[in-house]
């Protein structure tokens, strides 16, 4: 009840530009899941608002990430293109074990930037921030490239996330990311479901 008054209470102190990043965070996720390129304009503004947002609030790292979103939207748009061709990507899954080492390899950065943003600047929750950030980084190329499985990776990372905008009081932008989780289900399903009918594969064989 106190999580849900606390909510409601955040998003009455919303500012305008903060409720605008909120909808245009729904409409990328929203249009990405149907494979529609205009998921990236949607992706550029709305992370213009959370970079300056994030820094206001000394949360280094998401901000950064939201400033590395910005440049994504232009590669992530060029992508979807794929590049000079005009014509648009496909959907493609990667190996089990491809993933493991994307897992592993991501999992070390974030230990290594969680150490060095604890210990020269003052983020908060240095650590957390870091392994959000950087997955963040790595799945938002898995985006662009279409990589089946991002949404999984996701999945995660809205998780860790809901937990520490928990704690740093950011509870409609919580509230945001519990909606993104389930958004993030919904979009594997739908581009499972566009991959095995052109593939012609069970998912036991992606």
């Amino acid at each position: 009840m106190e999580l849900i008054t606390k909510t409601l209470a955040g998003f009455t102190a919303m500012s305008g530009w903060e409720y605008l990043a909120v909808a245009l965070s729904i409409l990328y996720l929203l249009l990405a899941i149907r494979e529609n390129i205009w998921c990236w304009p949607a992706a550029f503004f709305s992370t213009f608002i959370y970079t300056i947002m994030y820094w206001n609030g000394a949360l280094l790292m998401e901000s950064l990430l939201h400033f590395y979103y910005l440049v994504m939207a232009f590669v992530g748009w060029w992508m979807w293109r794929s590049g000079q061709k005009n014509t648009e990507s496909k959907i493609v899954s990667w190996s089990f074990f491809k993933h493991m080492k994307i897992i592993l390899i991501t999992a070390c950065v974030a230990v290594f930037m969680g150490y060095m943003t604890d210990n020269y600047t003052h983020a908060d929750l240095p650590y957390l921030d870091s392994f959000t950030t950087c997955f963040a980084v790595v799945t938002t190329y898995l985006v662009a490239k279409k990589v089946l499985e991002n949404w999984l990776y996701w999945v995660v990372i809205d998780a860790a996330s809901m937990y520490l905008y928990y704690l740093k009081g950011y509870y409609p932008t919580l509230a945001l990311y519990i909606f993104y989780t389930f958004m993030a289900c919904w979009g594997y399903m739908k581009w499972y479901e566009e991959h095995s009918n052109r593939e012609g594969k069970t998912l036991a064989q992606l």
